[in-house]
């Protein structure tokens, strides 16, 4: 039996539809593994594999966010066809 590690979790949020939608979900497992990591007691190996998956979430929650201007931006924007 192996230990699982956050690169055996489950995929990342973005695979599973809007980013938007899993924001908070992905911003959750993204300051649990800070907090693994700011422990300092996990071996290299697992340490460099939650680095890869932080980076993967600092990138959906960049997306997440971005997707949520451009949507407040759309909404706020006088419509342009206005007769």
């Amino acid at each position: 039996m192996s230990k699982k590690t956050a690169a055996d979790a489950a995929p990342p949020a973005e695979a599973s539809g809007d980013p938007v939608a899993h924001f908070e979900v992905s911003l959750k497992e993204l300051d649990d593994i800070v907090a693994r990591m700011e422990r300092g007691d996990l071996p290299l190996e697992e340490s460099l594999q939650l680095f890869e998956r932080g980076v993967a979430l600092t990138r959906t929650c960049k997306d997440a966010l971005a997707t949520a201007e451009l949507r407040v931006k759309n909404l706020l924007a006088p419509e342009e066809n206005a007769d």
